[in-house]
């Protein structure tokens, strides 16, 4: 069967600046201090000239600007940034989900006027807790009082689509901090919040702490007491969970992640950036001058492989069923030519008759119980 690839619809944009290393982040960012920013967003529009000149992009829908902490660029520094998006991914400002993340020790009021003036209209605020104590354990730049100002200022100019990220299993926390943290995170009255539960990476301080046995993590139980709080406090507030650690008001779900676990096809632009089109994955160069050095040559990619029909279809289960409405039997027919069952008959039942996963009229989805042990769930779906 002859397959054809839409363009992409999803941006996604890398800045991999930090003021400084959080003790539990593993992702492709550097501290800022002494970097060549300024030629970092030089070469991020070569490669967005370059990209757009071999695929360019359909109707953008949805862009999002991660990190690092893209908020620490100055207002004529990220102006400028902002510029170069719209020229490259121009989007009917009233449709686009623009979305970026901000950490609220580095958003003042004139960065967020500079960031709305430029067509940014959601913004994610790092915040993780609001337990200072625990701020500096987890080495955050903010304390809550910088959160409150962030959303204070995102309000007053006119954002009203905005979305915190907190998280649980965090050293010395316990559920009676987490439900603390859930009072205050509440109070705000966001469109949305993401809670995501803490893993021990490797190549962080905490990864070295764990491994002498001195970082004080909550037992597996207590880490479970606590997303089970979670999911009953944001349900009674209001908020729909849409996808394992999302929660959302009506109509105001991610629609930028959303791409992600339907398994669509996206543009990834930036230092050690991932993309996903025409079945093909790529990374890029991930560091800050390599990634320069790359753009003079051509597109700074790091390495590409094709994913194969049977890859893609594992992935499309994996991502998929994190979305609490789970996979989709249409989506996977338009997206493959052939039905879940064929592929994953065995599999399906196995967990249908753990009732951790049940059959909807639309596909498959978790159980109350599954969405407790997705992990295994999901990875039970690759070969």
């Amino acid at each position: 069967m002859l397959v054809s690839y839409a363009a992409p619809t999803a941006v996604y944009i890398h800045i991999p600046f930090c003021t400084n290393k959080c003790h539990y982040c593993d992702f492709n960012s550097y501290v800022l201090k002494g970097q060549p920013l300024m030629e970092y967003l030089d070469a991020l529009e070569r490669e967005m000239e370059l990209t757009v000149r071999q695929h360019p992009p359909a109707k953008v829908e949805t862009i999002f600007v991660g990190g690092g902490t893209p908020t620490v660029l100055l207002p004529d520094q990220m102006e400028r940034f902002l510029r170069i998006v719209r020229t490259y991914f121009p989007a009917d400002p009233a449709q686009v989900e623009f979305s970026m993340e901000a950490n609220p020790g580095t958003t003042d009021i004139d960065k967020l006027a500079v960031m709305k003036e430029g067509g940014v209209n959601r913004i994610s605020f790092g915040v993780q807790s609001f337990n200072n104590d625990i701020l500096a354990t987890i080495g955050r730049i903010h304390n809550t009082d910088d959160v409150h100002r962030s959303i204070e200022n995102a309000k007053k100019l006119g954002f009203d689509n905005l979305s915190i990220d907190l998280m649980f299993g965090l050293p010395k926390q316990t559920v009676e901090i987490m439900q603390a943290t859930l009072d205050e995170a509440l109070s705000l009255d966001l469109q949305h919040y993401s809670i995501y539960s803490l893993k021990v990476e490797e190549n962080t301080l905490f990864h070295t702490l764990f491994n002498k046995n001195q970082l004080p993590l909550p037992s597996e139980d207590e880490e479970v007491d606590m997303y089970e709080l979670i999911m009953k406090r944001l349900e009674t507030a209001g908020y729909k969970q849409y996808e394992i650690s999302n929660f959302a008001k009506p109509g105001r779900e991610s629609r930028h992640n959303s791409m992600y676990w339907r398994n669509r096809s996206y543009y990834g632009l930036g230092a050690g950036a991932h993309g996903y089109m025409n079945r093909q994955r790529h990374v890029n160069v991930k560091g800050i001058q390599p990634y320069i050095d790359a753009t003079k040559a051509g597109l700074p990619i790091m390495e590409q492989f094709e994913v194969s029909q049977q890859e893609a279809m594992e992935d499309f289960m994996m991502v998929g069923l994190r979305l609490l409405e789970g996979v989709r039997n249409s989506d996977f027919a338009e997206q493959f030519g052939t039905s879940i069952e064929s592929q994953f008959g065995d599999t399906l039942q196995g967990w249908l008759q753990k009732q951790l996963l049940e059959q909807t009229p639309e596909g498959y989805r978790l159980s109350k119980q599954g969405i407790l042990l997705g992990n295994e769930v999901f990875a039970s779906f690759l070969t």
